[in-house]
């Protein structure tokens, strides 16, 4: 598997027909203050410069260095740490009750001034995409990763075992974009998908993985290591957690 890193601009291509909207509009609006107001329009253009600047920023879509390191998983999102825990993944990932058991939950919380795109956790194929409407709680709360709106994808690695991605809306973010598709083979830290305004992305691995970020930690999407893989270790009891500080997540300790 290749990694497409140096193959995309800095700019999500998801938010290219949304800059396109914001230049337009920009131009559109100067151009009419000039016309009625005069000198006003250099006003109206300073603010239509600015919001176009926060248009592209927002959807910015950085380089980024992804750990060649074997059996690591990466951080799909940029964020706050907001919960090390072992739960089994959503039943619409289509897991196995005995897979699913003491499976490592890590998940990773994203306010708005956080990148938005979303990266492969692991290297495998895609063998599951399903996305499940819900509600619109604040995405940092634990329960919003069962009741909010949300979409979850499945990667099969070489061994067979599983690792689920899961995209969850969150009080703002109403658009959740995936580009994967069931079939695809994505490589650790390769772009997948994106939500928009703010929200939350929560990364199921097998009952061995071992934690290396701890609630509070920041992470970065593709970069930053969220857990190790390990080929055999014992089973922790369905629900046991580690730590899980979510609605603290905005806010995190120094």
């Amino acid at each position: 598997m290749q990694n497409d890193e140096r193959k995309y601009p800095v700019v999500a291509r998801e938010g290219w027909p949304i800059v396109a909207v914001f230049v337009l509009s920009a131009t559109l609006a100067t151009w009419s203050g000039f016309a009625w107001f005069g000198v006003v329009g250099w006003a109206i253009g300073a603010i239509g410069l600015v919001l176009c600047a926060w248009c592209v920023w927002f959807f910015r879509d950085p380089i980024r260095d992804v750990p060649g390191d074997a059996g690591v998983v990466v951080s799909p999102a940029d964020g706050v740490v907001c919960a090390v825990d072992r739960v089994p993944p959503p039943k619409d990932a289509g897991l196995s009750d005995d897979e699913s058991r003491g499976m490592l939950r890590v998940c990773v919380f994203m306010n708005v001034f956080n990148v938005h795109v979303n990266r492969a956790p692991v290297s495998g194929r895609v063998v599951g995409v399903k996305h499940t409407t819900g509600r619109f709680f604040n995405a940092s709360l634990d329960k919003a990763s069962a009741e909010n709106e949300r979409l979850s994808l499945v990667l099969e690695q070489e061994d067979g075992s599983h690792v689920v991605a899961v995209q969850i809306a969150g009080l703002i973010a109403r658009r959740i974009v995936c580009r994967a598709r069931v079939g695809d083979v994505l490589g650790r830290g390769g772009r997948y998908g994106l939500i928009r305004f703010g929200s939350r992305v929560d990364v199921h691995m097998p009952a061995g993985a071992e934690a290396m970020v701890r609630v509070g930690d920041r992470a970065i999407a593709g970069e930053t290591v969220l857990a190790r893989l390990v080929a055999s270790a014992a089973v922790v009891d369905e629900g046991g957690r580690d730590r899980s500080l979510c609605a603290e997540a905005e806010e995190p300790d120094a």
